[in-house]
């Protein structure tokens, strides 16, 4: 049984959709974001990828604008701002901005993936950059301790959180801050003890800070629900196909419909990467996947799962959102 403490988010990319246009995408993700609210999610993800074909999600704080117009209650945050293309004073006042229309409910995610290709990077005029440093000054522009006087002046604090994982992970505990983890280092369809070591040293060497006095760990993962467990593997098709091709192809291609991956022709390598990619997402009937949800935030002892989900059938995933709150919601 899942603990009454854990908390439910979800983490949505915006992937494009083969036959629509990428707007369709970002339209998509309002749509869904006032669906979580509805259904009593805590938080709505968005996230950053840059020259991506099956992603559209590229301008997270404009996205937010979107959604906070658009929603009332539900916190929003960015999963995640990648701070190496940006100046941490912009993205400071880009959230402040956003945390004036939205008050107590923007949180600002931070990463530091490079661009998926060279071109992009190029593109992005990505340079050698001191990441924590950089964490640090865009913290102190938020709260007010920095040389330089934020306006906006946040209205609201906006806590930060860091996605995270090796490296980064000794950077969140260093700076006080929660962290978002995911793949590997969840041990889902591998070895868990890695992670579990990996998690256990941010905890020990945690440093309070001023939002976080003591540590917090988010899980993210896909997760896909329906009434069976057949009708949820066939969910999670399109996603791992997708990534199956971004491994063997380079690059991340819209989703297609489960029927047209059956039909796909692809390479062993491709049948193996599919698998894999399947084998790291929880998918099942209700009562299957809140076993394995309790098990890994119990685990882990995550406060928050971050559900990743996505498939190209907007109807089935509307349906698994809806089953998955359902699992968390108060008896």
């Amino acid at each position: 049984m899942i603990d009454e403490g854990a908390r439910l988010s979800l983490l949505d990319r915006s992937r494009t959709r083969v036959g629509e246009p990428d707007a369709a995408a970002l339209v998509g993700t309002a749509e869904r974001a006032a669906r979580a609210e509805q259904l009593g999610f805590a938080r709505f993800w968005v996230a950053e990828h840059h020259g991506v074909p099956g992603v559209a999600g590229a301008a997270p704080a404009v996205l937010l604008a979107a959604l906070a117009a658009r929603t009332s209650t539900i916190r929003l945050g960015s999963a995640g701002v990648m701070l190496p293309h940006h100046q941490p004073l912009v993205v400071a006042e880009q959230f402040a901005t956003l945390a004036a229309f939205a008050p107590g409910r923007v949180d600002l995610g931070l990463g530091r993936s490079p661009g998926f290709t060279p071109p992009v990077r190029r593109a992005l005029r990505e340079t050698e950059r001191d990441f924590p440093a950089d964490l640090a000054e865009l913290r102190a522009f938020l709260t007010g301790s920095a040389d330089i006087t934020l306006h906006p002046r946040p209205v609201a604090p906006v806590p930060l959180h860091l996605l995270a994982t090796g490296s980064g992970l000794e950077v969140a505990a260093g700076l006080g801050m929660p962290v978002i983890v995911g793949g590997p280092i969840l041990g889902v369809g591998g070895d868990p003890e890695p992670g579990l070591a990996a998690l256990a040293r941010y905890r020990r060497t945690f440093r309070p800070s001023e939002q976080q006095p003591e540590p917090r760990i988010s899980v993210s993962l896909d997760v896909l629900v329906a009434d069976t467990a057949a009708e949820a593997a066939d969910l999670l098709l399109p996603e791992a196909w997708a990534m199956a091709r971004a491994r063997t192809e380079g690059a991340f291609p819209p989703l297609e419909p489960v029927a047209a991956v059956r039909a796909a022709r692809r390479s062993a390598r491709q049948q193996q990467y599919l698998e894999q990619t399947a084998a790291t997402a929880i998918a099942g009937t209700p009562e299957q996947v809140g076993s394995r949800l309790a098990e890994l935030l119990d685990r882990t002892g995550a406060a928050e799962l971050v559900a990743s989900s996505s498939t190209f059938d907007r109807a089935a995933l509307a349906a698994s959102d809806a089953a998955l709150a359902a699992l968390f919601a108060s008896p």
